[in-house]
């Protein structure tokens, strides 16, 4: 492609030096992926600053860099300044790929907690109602039977864009997107139109080194995509959400629990029978039904209105949006695997204290005759947090099951003894199994009537980390081997 094509729909730029009619074969910000004639990007970062690297691309091909501070370039290339080089590559990205996301019905969703279900929910429910759906978020980029790693919650611009160009052209139709508060910073996503934005929540989160500087910039960056998609969807019950619609320029619809919105909820009830554990609510507004979703806790109920805001503002019918909501299962997240109609199994992704507790606390609400944690710790990470969770299992589990979890570089065994210090602050039980499919075993062979077991920490993960290399250990496969040989003995 020509530079200046490429330049088309950014503004923000200067050309220093040589000419933007040349052909370019790549956009490139990794100097260790500098191939002949690219364009290459120059970064500044907290810990490498790849202006230092200039000369390094231009012996391997580079026909022209983007540099964002005043410094001499003596090689014979195209030179262009600008304040941000992540936000031109975003630009430049999306004109690189063809502006896929002209081709696709763009859903983005933001908000500290619950984006990744709110996400998968939409997902499911536009499948089922016949669109070819594809997903970018924490659990990676999806597409029919593809499947994309990725490292960040929102990908960087380039493969957001490239993600996007091999969607459409797999004939997907509407792409649903986790975009964080990091995605706006980084300018990850500028230059981006999406047809739909959706608001789940707010509280403090991501805010230190690394992150934002305080609260104000974290939530600024929320709300700029209110300022950058066609329709709003947002949490009214949320008490940022006047904020959060600051300066917005789109069509704001409402959703809530007992108050007036566009979409309401009432008569919440935390509900379990065989096969089936999570939250029934009346629903009003575009659709008038009672509602069962198969994700545990209150705060599904917020997640489900905002899934089913968008599916009633794209016309899937009502029992559709029943049928789907009933079966829902979201990759470690309160994913109910279903073994038993005498006791439930749930896998989480909770790794932390705070994600712990919230997880415990949502199921006791379940009144189960019995609470079982198995869990345990990353290892070459903060041995509070074992502590905390420790403490935290103690508290609410009747029985807590200590395990491995990734244990990088660390024993197992030097884990769960840092766990017990916390969990020896309470009066909790447990015991101590340091292998994992051990511990699965353990609690499903020796399951009660009535029992609520939640095996946390992995969640979406397939793997175990162990001495640098990850080997794979995908609950779900575990836990139906262990079913496969148990056979009759399981309750």
């Amino acid at each position: 492609m020509i530079l200046a094509d490429l330049l088309s729909q950014a503004d923000d730029y200067k050309i220093k030096k040589g000419s933007i009619e040349i052909e370019i074969s790549d956009l490139i910000y990794d100097s260790r992926k500098v191939q002949k004639n690219c364009v290459f990007f120059c970064v500044v970062g907290s810990r490498m600053d790849s202006h230092n690297f200039i000369k390094e691309a231009v012996e391997k091909g580079a026909v022209a860099v983007v540099i964002e501070r005043e410094i001499e370039v003596l090689e014979e290339i195209t030179v262009i300044y600008t304040k941000s080089s992540k936000q031109l590559l975003s630009y430049m990205s999306a004109a690189y790929f063809g502006y896929p996301a002209r081709f696709l019905t763009t859903i983005a969703i933001t908000g500290t907690k619950g984006k990744t279900t709110t996400a998968y929910m939409i997902k499911e429910l536009l499948e089922a109602s016949g669109k070819v759906t594809g997903i970018i978020g924490t659990i990676g980029a999806k597409y029919q039977d593809v499947v994309i790693e990725t490292h960040n919650t929102t990908p960087e611009s380039y493969e957001i864009q490239k993600i996007f160009r091999e969607m459409v052209d797999a004939k997907v139709t509407h792409i649903v997107m986790e975009v964080s508060s990091q995605a706006y910073l980084t300018h990850r996503v500028a230059g981006m139109k999406f047809d739909y934005g959706i608001f789940t929540n707010l509280s403090p989160d991501h805010i230190g080194e690394g992150e934002h500087k305080d609260f104000a910039e974290y939530l600024d960056c929320k709300r700029q995509l209110f300022q950058n998609c066609n329709i709003g969807i947002v949490n009214q019950d949320d008490s940022h959400v006047e904020e959060i619609l600051q300066d917005h320029t789109c069509k704001v619809y409402t959703f809530a629990v007992n108050q007036e919105a566009d979409f309401m909820a009432s008569d919440i009830v935390c509900c379990q029978k065989p096969g089936f554990i999570g939250v029934q609510f009346e629903v009003t507004g575009a659709y008038q039904m009672k509602l069962e979703v198969g994700c545990m806790g209150r705060f599904n109920v917020w997640n489900g209105l905002a899934a089913l805001s968008v599916a009633a503002l794209l016309g899937i019918e009502a029992d559709v949006v029943k049928r789907v909501m009933y079966r829902i299962a979201v990759r470690g997240r309160v994913e109910p695997v279903h073994i038993s109609d005498h006791f439930h199994l749930i896998i989480d992704y909770a790794h932390n204290a705070v994600s712990a507790e919230s997880l415990l606390a949502t199921m006791r609400e379940y009144q189960p005759k019995r609470l079982v944690a198995v869990f345990g710790a990353g290892g070459n990470r903060s041995k509070l947090r074992r502590y905390d969770m420790g403490e935290i299992s103690g508290k609410y589990a009747d029985l807590s099951v200590l395990t491995a979890d990734n244990p990088r570089f660390e024993k197992v065994e030097d884990i769960i003894a840092d766990i017990e210090i916390g969990i020896k602050r309470t009066n909790g039980i447990y015991i101590k199994i340091p292998n994992r499919r051990d511990a699965i075993r353990y609690v499903i062979e020796h399951a009660q009537e009535g029992d609520l077991i939640a095996l946390f920490g992995k969640g979406h993960e397939d793997y175990q980390e162990i001495e640098g290399v990850r080997y794979p250990f995908d609950e779900r496969d575990v836990i139906a081997e262990i079913v496969a040989e148990l056979g009759d003995k399981i309750l």
